[in-house]
């Protein structure tokens, strides 16, 4: 990096990339322009401090930039929205291998591909050690947000993507865990793989019914190649209970610009990426919503995570209920229609407060919680 300079870097990292039709004007000017075809955007913003949200030794520069991508994906596409562009601001010592930082910039760029959008620009700065900040921006397709806010009573609480893999990853890393059978949870804490197009499709079928007017391609399998060493780290495990594989494919996501305000009752009333743990992220919409959550443990049962904890002493429902950072989607449907396809029913929304799991009050840690306690060592979580 000291070599090279500042304005070199920049010129390095943006070479040869293409930007979605969502970024009108990319790196070279002050400042970026992103559409908003309706007038609004959604936006969200997050951080990973190297040696604190990340190790090097266990994830390449490549990981670690799809990781950061990844986690701000998934929440614009749990409110909702379509990922439009990304910014984002990298800190760096001067004694930084150009390698890692090509590293960061293909894997950031590989998985905003992914979610349909693009790097639009973004800062470098000196730092002690290596930061990543990324702002990301999505277009709520005229549509009402889905918020945490939305449950009802009687709601099916379902889920789409796999839950506590990310979880037995750490552990297995914190154990020296690197056998073949542990390849699949390492990798998943390596690069979450949120499944956007499952959220997207189910807006889609929500809002519009299934047409399909104006079609705008999400997720979809030529953007994860066979080739793409995180899938094939992801590939190697084995699908959880959930019936998804960590990679998802779908028809085009389509935006529908007579799209009213009003939500439909066949989408999600509420929806959450499951970052912090699914206690506590469900915990979340249910505060919000003035509702209480009762999970059903059988439902969440993941068969193949059982072995894994049995070889690291530990126990597969705690990971799959407080592990978070799988980036799975939680939400909540009303009652009397039929699940979109890769979601699946965990529990029911009741009336009352507070969430419990069969009937039970759960007591303890819930999920993460950035600042609890006083060791501010590295944990391997980026939430």
């Amino acid at each position: 990096m000291r070599e090279l300079g500042e304005f070199a870097l920049i010129e390095r990292i943006n070479a040869g990339r293409v930007q979605a039709p969502g970024v009108l004007l990319g790196p070279g000017d002050d400042a970026a322009l992103v559409a908003a075809p309706d007038g609004r955007f959604v936006v969200t913003t997050d951080m990973l401090v190297q040696d604190r949200h990340f190790r090097l030794d266990w994830s390449s520069p490549e990981d670690v930039g799809r990781k950061a991508i990844a986690q701000n994906a998934a929440d614009v596409v749990a409110m909702g929205a379509t990922p439009t562009a990304f910014v984002v601001a990298l800190g760096c010592p001067a004694e930084t291998p150009l390698e890692v930082i090509d590293g960061l910039a293909d894997g950031m760029w590989a998985e905003a591909a992914r979610a349909g959008a693009s790097i639009a620009g973004g800062d470098l700065v000196r730092s002690r050690e290596l930061v990543v900040s990324v702002t990301a921006f999505g277009d709520p397709g005229r549509g009402a947000p889905v918020t945490r806010a939305g449950a009802r009573v009687g709601d099916v609480v379902a889920v789409a993507g796999r839950l506590g893999w990310s979880a037995a990853g750490l552990a297995a890393f914190t154990a020296g865990a690197t056998g073949p059978e542990f390849v699949g949870v390492l990798a998943a804490h390596r690069v979450p793989q949120p499944p956007y197009a499952l959220v997207l499709d189910a807006l889609r079928r929500g809002r519009y019914g299934g047409s399909n007017r104006s079609e705008v391609q999400h997720d979809s399998a030529s953007e994860v190649t066979a080739g793409d060493p995180a899938t094939a780290r992801l590939d190697s495990g084995v699908p959880g209970s959930f019936g998804t594989s960590a990679i998802e494919s779908s028809a085009p996501v389509t935006l529908d610009e007579d799209f009213g305000t009003e939500a439909s009752d066949v989408g999600p009333h509420a929806l959450t990426d499951v970052s912090d743990g699914l206690l506590a992220d469900l915990g979340h919409i249910a505060s919000a919503s003035g509702v209480a959550i009762d999970l059903d443990s059988a439902a969440l049962r993941d068969p193949a995570l059982e072995p894994i904890a049995a070889r690291l002493d530990a126990d597969a429902a705690q990971w799959i209920l407080t592990g978070g950072e799988d980036h799975a989607f939680a939400g909540t449907w009303a009652p009397d229609g039929a699940l979109p396809p890769g979601w699946v029913a965990v529990g029911r929304v009741l009336a009352g407060r507070g969430l419990t799991v069969d009937g039970v009050a759960q007591t303890g840690d819930v999920g993460w919680e950035s600042f609890r306690g006083a060791d501010s060592s590295c944990d391997g979580r980026s939430r």
